[in-house]
């Protein structure tokens, strides 16, 4: 690996392109670096992990909104959207945004946090479209989506967004273009250019994560990866992007970022350096954001131990600072502890997350956040009782540089009414591989099993599985195969909205 300093350049210093950051990011998106056996298996973990939740989501509100707009852009050697038959195709980018949707709807799948936040998995649904469309093979698809997470993994360790309220979706439109660019064999100008163009059009506000959290949230990283496919297009098409979209004098760093002051160091691979920065992600065992994954653990082993909840007078968590101002009770949103509150918003209160995790001693990715549960008495009353606070060890051991390592979990402190005091912490999930129960392919697909039962058939379980695990050698033709169909009876009739498309 190699740091790469990145900071604004004013105009007249020509910044050549080797120096800048794109153009390093295109360098190990065309090269000819081999493939890790380890990383090769973890894209076929992802695969099965993305296709679990996007399965599960078929039905929901947005995912149904971004479907129906994918089937308004028919093409017939098009790409296939998640839950139909393989017969139906469509255009890629539109591909790429009902199935971005529906892998992010549940907050389901797999997680990065370093500097940022990031969920790397969302690269997949954009480079699995493109792949299809282009008549592309199981080992390019590898290729691109290890680049996907090298780039968005990286860029998430050296540069952070959230301090400047801009959304993670700024590191993924970069990702995307460069694992296109790996995919589709582009050389190193083309996909300097996307890289740059797609970072241009994915910049937003982090207001899509904060107060009254919309429907958006699942939508934006969808958005993003559709941008990337359209900007790649565009490149390859010959067409050029602001440059240089890091350095520029009135670019990302300057005028987004830190400002013409501020230096960022992001590690990338060498040229030819094999890509595995997807082995230091980590999958969710439950649907939540991430750093609540160790505090549902917590609080299910508090849940045998406390026997009467109703004697408890308050909560206190210790956490990191990320955790604090993002779903806890430093981010100053009322809506956190609202019981009328959306999913999206209470899927970002740790308040509410461990109070339901406390009483019923598991969690479920649909009734754990209906409203008939967020408004039960007992629950509104624990709720209340659950503040966070920044613990500046908790914070330190978040940013740890070692993945095996970085921690994010937290100290639970419960004071009862007669005055004693019931304390433990947890260090990481039970499912992130440093945990008691790392998630291997066994539990990858016995997720799969679980969140898809019922909704698709025996025959098309065994069916899928068993191609994603032969991903290596699937020939352009099998690539449709990625795709799962639902059963004919899980296909609800929608009403037509009035719309554009």
């Amino acid at each position: 690996m190699r740091n790469i300093t990145v900071k604004v350049h004013p105009s007249k210093a020509n910044l050549k392109k080797k120096d800048q950051l794109a153009w390093k990011i295109a360098e190990i998106s065309s090269d000819k670096a081999k493939l890790n056996k380890d990383a090769i298996e973890m894209v076929i973990n992802r695969i099965i992990d993305n296709a679990s939740v996007a399965i599960a989501s078929y039905n929901r509100k947005p995912v149904v909104s971004a479907r129906q707009m994918a089937l308004a852009h028919p093409r017939k050697n098009g790409a296939n959207v998640f839950g139909l038959n393989p017969r139906v195709k469509v255009d890629c980018e539109w591909a790429a945004w009902a199935n971005g949707t529906a892998v992010r709807e549940l907050d389901y799948h797999d997680t990065f946090l370093a500097a940022d936040y990031s969920h790397p998995g969302d690269n997949i649904p954009a480079i699995l479209a493109v792949a299809q469309q282009k008549g592309c093979n199981g080992l390019d698809l590898i290729r691109g989506i290890l680049t996907g997470y090298e780039v968005q993994v990286n860029l998430v360790k050296g540069i952070c967004l959230h301090e400047h309220k801009i959304d993670h979706i700024a590191h993924l439109g970069p990702s995307v273009a460069a694992g296109l660019g790996s995919l589709l064999k582009l050389n190193t100008e083309t996909i300097y250019q996307s890289v740059q163009q797609a970072l241009h059009t994915t910049i937003s506000t982090r207001q899509s994560r904060k107060g009254e959290i919309s429907s958006w949230k699942a939508f934006a990283p969808a958005h993003a990866g559709k941008l990337a496919v359209e900007a790649v297009d565009r490149c390859m098409r010959g067409e050029g992007a602001p440059s240089p979209i890091y350095e520029g004098e009135d670019s990302v760093i300057a005028y987004v970022l830190s400002g013409p002051g501020k230096k960022y160091i992001v590690p990338l691979p060498k040229v030819n350096e094999p890509k595995k920065a997807i082995l230091e992600t980590y999958t969710k065992e439950h649907s939540a954001e991430y750093q609540s994954q160790a505090l549902i653990d917590l609080a299910r082993s508090l849940n045998k131990k406390i026997k009467n909840l109703n004697n408890i007078k308050k909560i206190t968590i210790e956490t990191s600072h990320h955790t604090h101002y993002v779903i806890g009770t430093g981010a100053n949103d009322p809506q956190k502890m609202d019981p009328y509150a959306s999913r999206e918003t209470l899927d970002h209160s740790i308040m509410y997350i461990f109070a339901v995790a406390l009483e019923d001693g598991a969690w479920h990715h649909v009734k754990s956040y209906t409203p008939q549960r967020a408004k039960r008495k007992s629950t509104v009353q624990l709720w209340r009782k659950i503040v966070t606070k920044e613990n500046k060890k908790w914070t330190t051991k978040y940013h740890n540089k070692d993945p095996k390592k970085k921690c994010f979990g937290g100290k639970v402190i419960v004071k009862m009414k007669n005055g004693s005091t019931i304390s433990e912490e947890i260090n990481v999930a039970d499912a992130h591989p440093a945990g008691k129960r790392p998630f291997g392919r066994k539990e990858y697909i016995n997720k799969f099993k679980i969140l898809t039962d019922n909704i698709i058939s025996k025959k098309e379980s065994h069916r899928f599985l068993k191609c994603v695990q032969n991903l290596r050698k699937l020939k352009p033709k099998d690539l449709k195969g990625l795709n799962v169909e639902i059963l004919p009876k899980m296909r609800k009739r929608n009403k037509k909205n009035k719309s554009i498309f």
